[in-house]
């Protein structure tokens, strides 16, 4: 019996990305093209202030672009980081895949790379994330917001493809890159275990490689939901070691069967939005607390 097509994505904004993604995948579309789309209506959207265009900007007011693609057939990715100027991230993230032996490009080579391939500089800036910018100024710039958007898809040949782009830490300092363009951290997609991604603070992410741990665990037998909160269990015991507090950080899973989960930790408020048959929904993650074994 034919999987039915899904897409899961990350946020309340990521109901518009499901929106976008479904009836592409409905018509046959693969995975990777969908979630794209869905990415890309998010990144259009100024009223999301921690992806792309109207992105709250970083410590010097400008605004910079990270963003990943994963093809679970063929394991082929590209990603982008310290971008400015250019909105779509996220195809451009594609386009290297596509056009170039290279995995990551950043700062003023992707930028030039872009514009080699028909890309056009534009301001990310709106007047209300300056004006969110100068609100928070005199509070020392304290880095904050981190909400990502992942967006996972199965199409209707069971293939996986993922999609990850973010503006980042609002106030970061210059050159901060997250978890977001980082296979294996922010997402990490193979067609014969699962598609994993990830939101929230990014260094705790890259510190477990979360993403790709999410999936090595559901080709090891672990369920979508098992996994996710594995994974948070292991942030949680990394902050123990380290002698910190838990950072927030959520995670979500698709398998190669259309099951899926996600998890956050305790102190989040998580919640993702889910496209199947024609439905979509939003669903508030599963809350983990403590550390693994």
């Amino acid at each position: 019996m034919a999987i039915p097509p899904i897409v899961i994505a990350t946020w309340p904004f990521g109901k518009e990305a499901v929106e976008q993604a479904l009836p592409l995948l409905a018509k046959g579309k693969p995975a990777l093209d969908a979630a794209i789309v869905g990415a890309q209506a998010v990144e259009d959207n100024p009223k999301v202030m921690s992806v792309g265009f109207g992105g709250i900007p970083n410590r010097i007011g400008t605004v910079s672009l990270d963003a990943c693609v994963m093809d679970g057939k063929t394991m082929n990715c590209g990603a982008v980081a310290g971008v400015e100027n250019i909105k779509h991230v996220a195809s451009l993230a594609r386009l290297v895949m596509e056009k170039t032996p290279h995995v990551l490009l950043v700062g003023e080579g992707a930028k030039w790379f872009a514009l080699q391939n028909g890309f056009v500089l534009e301001t990310l800036l709106t007047p209300e994330s300056v004006a969110e910018w100068y609100k928070k100024r005199p509070k020392d710039l304290k880095m904050d917001g981190h909400d990502t958007v992942t967006v996972l898809a199965l199409d209707q040949t069971g293939h996986l493809g993922g999609v990850c782009t973010t503006s980042g830490l609002s106030y970061k300092l210059p050159g901060r890159v997250g978890d977001s363009p980082i296979i294996g951290a922010g997402l990490y997609v193979d067609d014969e275990a699962g598609a994993a991604g990830a939101t929230g603070t990014g260094e705790e992410i890259i510190r477990i490689s979360g993403s790709h741990l999410i999936v090595e665990l559901m080709r090891n037998g672990k369920s979508p939901q098992e996994a996710c909160e594995l994974a948070v269990k292991r942030v949680n015991q990394l902050a123990v070691r380290r002698g910190v507090h838990a950072a927030e950080v959520a995670f979500l899973a698709l398998d190669r069967k259309g099951n899926y989960g996600a998890a956050c930790s305790e102190s989040s408020q998580f919640s993702f939005a889910v496209g199947q048959s024609g439905k979509i929904e939003m669903i508030t993650a599963k809350k983990v607390s403590g550390g693994v074994g």
